[in-house]
């Protein structure tokens, strides 16, 4: 029998002169990393066990820990790198596919970096946003290309459903059952708070929130999990989930040790059994089935409700995007490959899928193009990690932003990437009681409402310094971006000119 034994990826460093053994940390870590040896009369840490979550570090009253990455290391080889031995190593003792969670980690262009704002000087001015108006409102549905009037000439203001947002952004899709209760709470207060959307994901849509119906999206995915009339109508819009940036072609999988009772009737299905949506949606094959769909769901809430779209940022996007324009859909989410996840196949994650940045430029390019880009709102997601990637989003031709990471870092999520295995010391990704507790969502979602209150300050800024008063008159500006870094084929593609043009 071959010895494959893995060297701890991280270790823990305690200070025996600071650590007082008060055991903070044994009681915090869901991992059990941390354990009182009464033999030596210390603590002793598993290293083994730690994800490198950073709860204890945070915990420790005396500041005696602190978590490095371990120096051990296989002997050097440009073709085969420790993680990927270490990943053999695995797949040989278990004979499983390799899980992940979060988004693609690889060292992959990020093209947000790679992208500048330009800003006005003298010929247009700038504008003051302290002092002078500045509009971050958005309309998200199809708009009208022309002005109507009726047979005695009044003008026809009448609108299909829309949704309005009082800043570009939104919460995106996190299932009950990937994440706590609390969390779901945090988000859909802050998304009252904030005049904005929270989407509930694949899981439904616990009975306790639907009061706050005004403000959130739900979706509808291939295994239809908690899907009936009530919910379809109890949301301002609904979403369609076809695919998701860290597993495009692949369906999803909630383990059945995070389906508890609450979980179980929300989703509609055994406690304890696991929910697995098939990859795709058996009554869709065609752009001909998904518009039987749309219109199906449009009849089930008499056609009150704007209908998205979702699908991953994938090579051949933009035709699919256009198929979709055309299926009666009056918004497109697109998620890039960084998007996050509670659990992906690592070999899909970080092999499948393209960057959200050069996804969204093709698809408004050809929706233009077509001259239907009026018919369809677009919504990107997949790694906006600030404000700045919010107004380059908006600028290449978003009408407005998904996050999901980024608001559960504001909820204290630390990256540890073992969302699966249901033991966040954060009380996001958990179903467990004593570990949900730890997210107050009184607090989370004062920290979520912080985050984009701070965000939306930021865009009226950037938006000021381009002499631009408006989320409209940024939306598709490709004039007030420069590329910097990039190669002639990445500047054609997403439109814009290199810095110093």
């Amino acid at each position: 029998m071959p010895l494959n034994y893995i060297f701890p990826e991280f270790e823990v460093v305690r200070n025996a002169d600071q650590c007082v053994a008060c055991r903070a940390c044994e009681r915090q870590c869901a991992n059990e990393v941390h354990h009182y040896s009464e033999e030596y009369g210390r603590m002793i840490a598993d290293n083994s066990k730690c994800v490198d979550c950073q709860r204890c570090v945070t915990i420790c009253p005396t500041h005696a820990l602190k978590i490095v990455k371990s120096d051990n290391t296989f002997r050097e080889n440009g073709n085969w790198s420790a993680q990927t031995i270490k990943e053999i190593y695995r797949q040989a003792d278990s004979g499983g596919a390799l899980l992940s969670s979060m988004g693609n980690p690889q060292n992959y262009p990020v093209y947000w970096d790679k992208i500048l704002i330009n800003a006005s000087q003298v010929t247009n001015p700038s504008i003051d946003p302290l002092r002078e108006p500045m509009e971050t409102r958005v309309f998200l549905g199809k708009k009208p290309s022309t002005i109507t009037r009726d047979e005695n000439g009044e003008l026809v203001t009448k609108r299909p459903p829309r949704l309005e947002l009082s800043v570009p952004i939104m919460f995106s899709a996190m299932s009950y059952g990937s994440i706590s209760y609390n969390a779901h709470a945090s988000l859909a207060r802050a998304a009252k708070e904030l005049g904005i959307y929270y989407n509930t994901g694949e899981g439904g849509l616990h009975e306790d929130f639907y009061c706050y119906g005004p403000n959130t999206i739900v979706q509808v995915a291939s295994g239809r999990f908690g899907v009936h009339k009530d919910y379809l109508n109890a949301g301002a819009g609904i979403e369609i989930k076809i695919g998701q940036g860290a597993k495009p072609g692949i369906g999803g999988h909630l383990p059945g040790k995070k389906v508890n009772e609450d979980v179980s009737h929300t989703r509609m299905i055994p406690m304890g059994s696991d929910a697995i949506s098939p990859a795709p949606h058996h009554d869709i094959y065609s752009i001909e089935d998904l518009r039987q769909l749309i219109y199906s769901l449009k009849e089930a809430t008499a056609y009150q409700k704007p209908v998205i779209v979702k699908i991953a940022a994938v090579h051949n996007v933009a035709a699919i995007a256009s198929g979709i324009a055309r299926s009666g859909a009056d918004i497109i989410a697109i998620d890039g490959y960084r998007g996050g996840t509670g659990a992906a196949p690592t070999r899909i994650r970080d092999n499948v899928g393209i960057p959200i940045e050069l996804a969204l430029a093709a698809v408004d390019a050809r929706l233009r193009e077509e001259g239907i880009r009026n018919e369809v709102s677009i919504v990107v997601g997949g790694s906006i990690r600030s404000s700045a990637d919010v107004v380059k989003a908006i600028a290449l031709g978003a009408d407005a932003c998904y996050i999901a990471s980024s608001a559960l870092m504001a909820l204290g999520c630390h990256l540890c990437r073992s969302c699966q295995e249901g033991k966040c010391n954060w009380g996001i990704a958990t179903q467990r009681p004593d570990l949900v507790k730890r997210l107050n969502p009184n607090v989370g979602s004062k920290r979520l409402v912080n985050l984009i209150t701070a965000w939306r300050h930021e865009i009226m800024e950037m938006m000021g310094g381009m002499g631009i008063n408006s989320i409209e008159v940024l939306k598709g500006n490709r004039m007030m971006l420069r590329g910097i870094g990039l190669n002639e084929k990445e500047l054609e593609i997403l439109g814009i000119k290199h810095a110093g043009e």
